[in-house]
């Protein structure tokens, strides 16, 4: 035989370096969840190993991740259902925890890159990502508001917005909305191919933002269409997006190549909540090995395309490589 493939797997030597594939701490974005008060850290029974924190023990959390060589953090708050309302107006308010927390962060970590979270959801006594009127989620009344939240988060210093609302034209709305408020800088990285999936269980029980009524069918993206992807990432590129998202990663390896392959633009993968969760939940019954399955995981999504992964195991995989 002249061909004779195992030959470049005859030692960890070799196989290393004809590795195809390469997965980086810096590739990973790691998200975390922020709760009002001092001395907070709630489990989140749905997502063992990872918690809401206030304030000081996310500073801390970030810490910990920074000495490990993970520098990236998408933030997330949980907001008490009496500062929700249907305009989601805290998102704006001064005294916005949120917005709080970004600039001690900042202060304390200059070096860190932070994402954020640009929606309703999160605010909204809806439970929705765009502004409910007549039963029904009104897309252009939703762009003000949301270019608003973008300002103030800019302001507070975040380096990139996340849209994930999924409403037509947003895009090119908090663009132009953030380049006349003088943050040209700041990045967008849009969820551009969001479906609506049964993976984002965990993550509404974090943030308690269920919809209150209906589902988000008629903005989130159906799972079995991947050429439309193509289409709303053609409208993100050019809106003025910096990256292109695809969520949930595990079950759209497809749509994340071929985004890849259809732009230029730094395409990024969201390793979701529920995908996180039933690993952890395979490996605490040890029917799997999760030291082993969780990093090849996360390689099966940069192999598919993605030039960087928002995943809750950036933490545990940044430990495993220092071991390493």
């Amino acid at each position: 035989m002249n061909e004779r493939p195992r030959r470049n797997r005859k030692s960890s030597v070799i196989r290393d370096m004809v590795r195809e594939t390469e997965l980086n701490v810096s590739d990973l974005i790691y998200p975390l969840f922020l709760v009002d008060g001092k001395g907070i850290e709630v489990p989140i029974a749905s997502m063992p190993g990872i918690a809401r924190y206030s304030e000081d023990l996310l500073l801390r959390q970030i810490e910990e991740c920074v000495q490990l060589g993970l520098k990236s953090f998408v933030i997330f708050p949980a907001v008490e259902d009496s500062l929700k309302d249907q305009e989601a107006s805290y998102a704006m308010r001064s005294d916005n925890f949120y917005l709080r927390t970004i600039r001690s962060i900042k202060q304390r970590f200059p070096e860190v890159c932070l994402m954020s979270d640009v929606a309703m959801d999160p605010y909204s006594s809806d439970g929705h990502d765009g502004y409910v009127r007549n039963g029904k989620i009104d897309n252009d009344l939703t762009l003000p508001i949301l270019g608003r939240m973008a300002i103030h988060q800019a302001e507070a210093g975040i380096d990139i917005v996340g849209p994930s609302d999924m409403m037509d034209g947003r895009v090119q709305h908090i663009r132009e909305a953030l380049d006349a408020a003088g943050f040209t800088d700041t990045s967008i990285m849009s969820y551009t191919a969001k479906y609506a999936s049964a993976y984002y269980g965990p993550f509404r029980d974090a943030l308690d933002s269920a919809p209150k009524f209906g589902d988000k069918k008629t903005y989130q993206m159906d799972p079995a269409n991947k050429r439309e992807a193509l289409r709303e990432a053609a409208l993100d590129e050019a809106e003025g997006a910096d990256y292109l998202m695809v969520k949930p990663a595990l079950c759209y390896l497809d749509v994340i190549q071929t985004l890849k392959e259809n732009s230029t633009l730094p395409v990024s993968a969201y390793n979701v909540s529920g995908e996180y969760a039933m690993l952890k939940a395979a490996g605490e019954k040890g029917w799997i090995n999760y030291d082993k399955a969780m990093p090849e995981m996360l390689l099966s999504i940069k192999r598919a395309g993605a030039d960087i992964i928002l995943t809750y195991f950036a933490k545990e995989y940044a430990q495993l490589k220092v071991e390493s």
